[in-house]
């Protein structure tokens, strides 16, 4: 019944993608308490200052993360309370488009207590790596939003995996090693990984992410490591919480 909405991706289509991603996954690992603490904050801003995670599913996934990269706990307090005092207005979201050399579209979202400071470095990136800056809307249209979890098969089959995603509304499952990744439509993102818990099965990410609609595919390698490059430096910016680009 539900197939019929579904565009399940077969054998390696999305392979390539999928192991940029895994990349960028594993190095977000390095990322900086500045840089959870300030999710946690826009979480709860975003969320209209409910702090309870039960009840706000950004911050549920912003506190998980901040615990996977062994956050202490009372840094996580210490930045839900700003997100409800006086301070809270201090943290804004910013995000920033434009084109990585070869014609790359990039999306660089940030958590800024000084977007003047912020716009100042990542302007200063894109400038050194030869990128365009370009204007809000410039290329977002060519993103769209959606929830993405990383699932560790562990002990159940892929098959399992597929039928408990399918089941709670997964538009797309692709197999990557011993991991699968399942996106869902935004709305469907919190039950998803909850029945996949429930089910036993280990989520080692869930998000909300920009899926490029279409992506580009640049073969000469000294382009490829230069974005790549541009990619790292803005990532490793403090303000910095997520850098997207339609390179597959």
């Amino acid at each position: 019944m539900l197939g019929n909405r579904l565009h399940f991706m077969s054998g390696h289509s999305k392979w390539a993608q999928i192991k940029r991603q895994k990349g960028l996954n594993d190095q977000k690992r390095g990322k900086t308490f500045t840089k959870l603490a300030n999710a946690i904050t826009i979480a709860v801003k975003q969320g209209g200052g409910v702090s309870d995670p039960d009840s706000n599913f950004r911050l549920r996934l912003a506190i998980d993360a901040a615990r996977t990269e062994n956050m202490p706990k009372e840094n996580i307090e210490r930045a839900i309370k700003r997100a409800l005092g006086k301070d809270a207005g201090e943290v804004e979201e910013v995000t920033y488009e434009g084109f990585a050399p070869g014609g790359v579209s990039v999306i660089v979202e940030a958590a800024t207590d000084n977007a003047m400071r912020t716009t100042s470095e990542v302007k200063s990136i894109f400038n050194k790596a030869g990128a365009s800056f370009g204007n809000i809307g410039s290329v977002a249209y060519q993103f769209k939003h959606v929830g993405r979890i990383i699932a560790k098969k562990g002990s159940k089959s892929f098959d399992d995996i597929f039928a408990i995603a399918l089941e709670e509304g997964a538009e797309d499952i692709e197999e990557a090693g011993d991991e699968v990744f399942v996106y869902t439509p935004l709305h469907d993102l919190a039950k998803t990984k909850d029945a996949l818990v429930n089910a036993g099965v280990e989520v080692l990410e869930a998000e909300l992410i920009r899926e490029p609609v279409m992506t580009i595919k640049i073969d000469e390698p000294e382009k490829l490591q230069k974005i790549e490059n541009f990619v790292n430096t803005l990532e490793e910016l403090d303000d910095v919480q997520k850098v997207y680009t339609n390179l597959q």
